[in-house]
């Protein structure tokens, strides 16, 4: 199993009864044998340019573990479901992540010490 982050944009429409396209893309996950680690609904944004004549989209973000053929056929399940205008699915950059918790770890530590100096 390979670790994967996925980030789907869910029609807009569909944002009152958010849980009915999600369970669609879980279902879709688990079916291609997948299991999910972490989701996070990051909410309405405005599209940077139109898709399927939409400005706005829901943003979801999934981290996944897949087994090797799992992602050919999320990639082509996806791409004929209605409620997703775009996804995006990509392997986890192990570095990339660790230099992120470690910037945020320093932020973390650089504030404290400015609320200690600052007392």
């Amino acid at each position: 199993m390979k670790e994967y982050e996925l980030t789907v944009l869910i029609h807009p429409d569909l944002e009152a009864d958010i849980e009915t396209p999600l369970t669609i893309v879980r279902n879709i996950i688990t079916t291609a044998g997948g299991k999910i680690t972490r989701e996070d609904n990051w909410g309405k944004k405005k599209l940077a340019y139109r898709i399927k004549k939409e400005d706005f989209a829901v943003y979801v973000y999934f981290d996944v573990e897949l087994p090797a053929d799992a992602p050919l056929k999320i990639s082509n399940t996806l791409n004929i479901t209605d409620e997703v205008l775009r996804y995006l699915l990509a392997t986890v950059d192990h570095k990339g992540r660790k230099a992120l918790e470690e910037q945020e770890q320093q932020a973390k530590t650089r504030a404290s010490h400015d609320a200690v100096e600052e007392e």
